[in-house]
């Protein structure tokens, strides 16, 4: 049985892509942050799944887990590393603070560098272990090519996620290990119920606050028109089973506002955003 790491299972994509894996015959390892969580995955999933307890950005908890992983494996390779944790911090660049920028980064980037070196040796840079080497799958963004206002930290996180996977594809050569991005569009996962909780008073007398209120009020249409969690499941088990899968794999249910907002001039989109935000001086 192949065996594969899921960090932040509980919910959404890592929820769906551990429910399809599971079904595919792979055992799963998944990352969880709550004990409650733990249990309630135990018991849906059953047996071929164990829980890891741990927080992306701890990096000595996450070492400790694939130490887990190692002697349950007992000796086996790891056929992959889903790097899926992740979170949206969303305000003005101005309006937000240096420890803002530093919890988007600590979970979207340093999260996924920690979890790749934990694990690294049990998908094969470790040459004692048995088994073909493993892949590493990278959760992104379309938000990794396109600067999106008011979500310039998110943004700036799936760019630098984007750099990262690339150059770590090209240095894993070496083993074997291969490295494949998967870039969503809106998804139907709890990311836009918190996203809707989410205090944002404290913008209230900032001058980007109408424009905030406005992307609160188009959450639920992106909801409802987002893919379904088991969409992207689907593009991760390719990227892990393929023979030559895509190194970024590009996913969005609208396939010509994407190619726009990335193929118009950016001056054209910066007054389209503007013009559907609010984002101009008053005359």
């Amino acid at each position: 049985m192949r065996s594969i790491v899921i960090t932040g299972a509980s919910t959404g994509i890592g929820h769906a892509t551990t429910k399809l894996l599971l079904a595919r015959g792979f055992r799963v390892f998944g990352s969880v942050r709550r004990q409650a969580d733990a249990d309630r995955l135990e018991q849906e999933f059953g047996d071929a799944f164990t829980p890891l307890l741990f927080d992306v950005t701890d990096e000595a908890a996450v070492h400790a887990a694939a130490g887990e992983v190692r002697t349950a494996l007992g000796g086996d390779a790891l056929a992959g590393l889903v790097n899926n944790a992740g979170i949206a911090v969303s305000g003005a660049v101005i309006d937000l603070s240096a420890d803002d920028f530093r919890r988007q980064f600590e979970v979207n980037v340093i999260g996924p560098i920690i979890a790749t070196q934990a694990f690294a040796p049990l998908l094969g840079t470790d040459p004692t272990l048995r088994g073909p080497p493993g892949r590493i799958i990278m959760m992104s963004s379309i938000a990794g090519k396109f600067g999106n206002p008011l979500m310039a930290a998110y943004s700036a996180s799936k760019h630098a996620l984007n750099g990262l996977s690339d150059g770590l594809r090209r240095e894993m050569m070496l083993f074997g290990i291969d490295v494949v991005i998967i870039a969503p569009g809106a998804v139907k996962t709890p990311i836009w119920a918190k996203a809707e909780q989410e205090d944002i008073s404290r913008f209230a007398n900032s001058p980007f606050y109408p424009a905030l209120q406005k992307i609160r009020a188009m959450l639920p249409q992106m909801d409802e028109s987002g893919l379904p969690p088991e969409t992207i499941a689907q593009h991760v088990f390719d990227g892990l089973t393929s023979a030559s899968p895509k190194a970024h794999d590009v996913i969005t249910p609208g396939p010509l506002q994407f190619w726009l907002s990335t193929k118009l001039p950016p001056r054209w989109v910066d007054k389209i955003v503007a013009r559907r935000l609010g984002l101009r001086p008053a005359k």
